[in-house]
């Protein structure tokens, strides 16, 4: 969320990329930490212990009830449903931890715009610095970078992780991380389930939005 957030004027850009790129992310987080398991094409709450971060845990209950209820419960359902709700949740957990600041304000009298500026910039450093020596020098990533550059490659946001650097030179390192042996099997099929997912809902949505326009 913070790569899609303009660091003085607070607009996020490409919100739509940004939505299901943390919708993806915090699903990716919480299979990590044990809490969800895709089994037979189910998405399946295996551990409903909280985590102790406030914005995973609310996922994590919103998952539990949404699968009680459904009982095909497919990822790619989750993150359609999810992913508006998942980056109001991460812009409200960036206010809470003092990252970025709410700004409102009015248009005509009527509309209320909010926008989101930067107020630390340590924590968008470190993650572009991460991002760099991944992707840029060829550092090893962790399991959390080569799950966040997976995402960023699915939702072809390369822009906004690399904004001054060419997407050539980029796109392919990013893509052999996504498809590499960089972290467990459980992970990287993850990972790989949710590129899939995104992928198919990215070209429904554009094939949509290219109708609506003729």
């Amino acid at each position: 969320m913070l790569l899609a957030l303009d660091d003085v004027s607070g607009a996020a850009r490409d919100r739509a990329s940004a939505g299901w790129a943390v919708a993806g992310g915090t699903l990716l987080e919480l299979a990590l930490a044990g809490r969800v398991a895709v089994e037979d094409g189910r998405l399946v709450v295996s551990d409903p212990t909280p985590t102790g971060d406030a914005l995973l845990d609310g996922r994590l209950a919103r998952i539990e009830e949404w699968t009680r209820r459904d009982s095909k419960a497919k990822p790619g359902d989750w993150l359609a449903k999810d992913q508006a709700k998942a980056v109001e949740a991460a812009i409200e957990s960036l206010c809470a931890r003092g990252i970025v600041v709410e700004e409102r304000r009015r248009t005509l009298g009527i509309f209320t715009t909010r926008r989101y500026p930067e107020a630390d910039g340590s924590v968008e450093r470190a993650l572009r610095h991460r991002l760099e020596d991944v992707v840029l020098h060829g550092a090893e990533p962790d399991e959390r970078t080569t799950g966040l550059i997976a995402l960023l490659h699915a939702t072809r946001m390369y822009a906004q992780a690399f904004p001054e650097v060419p997407r050539k030179r980029v796109e392919p390192r990013m893509e052999a991380i996504a498809e590499g042996q960089w972290v467990g099997d459980d992970v990287r099929m993850a990972i790989k389930d949710l590129q899939a997912v995104i992928a198919v809902i990215s070209v429904t949505t554009t094939t949509a939005a290219v109708i609506s326009t003729t």
